[in-house]
């Protein structure tokens, strides 16, 4: 019987992944190489052809080694991203808007400053909160591992996706007007909110940004104290 796996184990030896990763691929591997020899042995090939046939599936094992390093590594980074960027920012997003609404729906009104067309609101409540969400936002993202650029971009990524928002309703504007054959005022409505860009994004952002600095600035003392004691 042959050894799949030691014979996988010896042609993918400079496979550079971690033990763990590095086993599930080579029993993977033996397994598929090894249905397939049973395959053709039940075929009726004698069992030098049928290993011979096998080894054929594998024409480069170099070239095989590298696309598994990088279908390793992207899947890890992809991995990464989501857990560090994606899903504390989407937290904080959705959490920030939801106390929004929430504060509208009991009746806060914003608070007015200035007059005429430039005049700016201010929902004091909400911004008082941002920092608060912010800080968790880079706490989820530095837990995960994030480097302190990651982090800071989940806590203000309430603001990135809200400028994204804004910005995408010019090109989808014309688009849905052309599908439901009625004028929409999507660039209108856009062009009002990016106006009032000191309410909507500027001071939320800085908002955010401060409890995201916050966290990053208590991270740093905690690495060190840690790299500290260790030394």
């Amino acid at each position: 019987m042959l050894d799949w796996q030691g014979l996988v184990r010896q042609r993918l030896a400079g496979l550079l992944l971690d033990a763990d990763e590095k086993e599930e691929v080579h029993r993977e591997l033996a397994a598929h190489l090894e249905e397939s020899y049973e395959v053709f042995c039940r075929e009726g090939l004698p069992e030098q052809e049928a290993r011979h046939r096998t080894m054929e599936q594998v024409s480069d094992w170099r070239d095989l080694q590298r696309k598994i390093f990088f279908a390793k590594r992207k899947g890890d980074l992809m991995q990464k991203r989501v857990h560090q960027l994606w899903i504390p920012g989407f937290l904080t997003l959705v959490l920030s808007m939801v106390f929004l609404a929430t504060l509208q729906k009991l009746g806060f009104r914003p608070r007015i400053v200035g007059s005429g067309p430039g005049a700016v609101l201010f929902y004091v409540p909400w911004l008082v909160s941002l920092p608060a969400f912010g800080a968790l936002g880079a706490y989820l993202s530095s837990r995960a591992g994030a480097s302190r650029t990651t982090a800071l971009l989940s806590s203000i990524f309430p603001v990135l996706a809200l400028g994204a928002a804004f910005l995408l309703m010019f090109p989808i504007g014309p688009i849905v007007e052309q599908v439901i054959g009625n004028q929409v005022d999507f660039g209108v409505v856009a062009t009002a909110l990016l106006r009032d860009g000191m309410g909507w994004l500027f001071v939320p952002g800085a908002a955010l940004f401060v409890g995201g600095l916050l966290v990053d600035a208590l991270w740093s003392r905690r690495r060190s104290s840690q790299d500290a004691t260790i030394g």
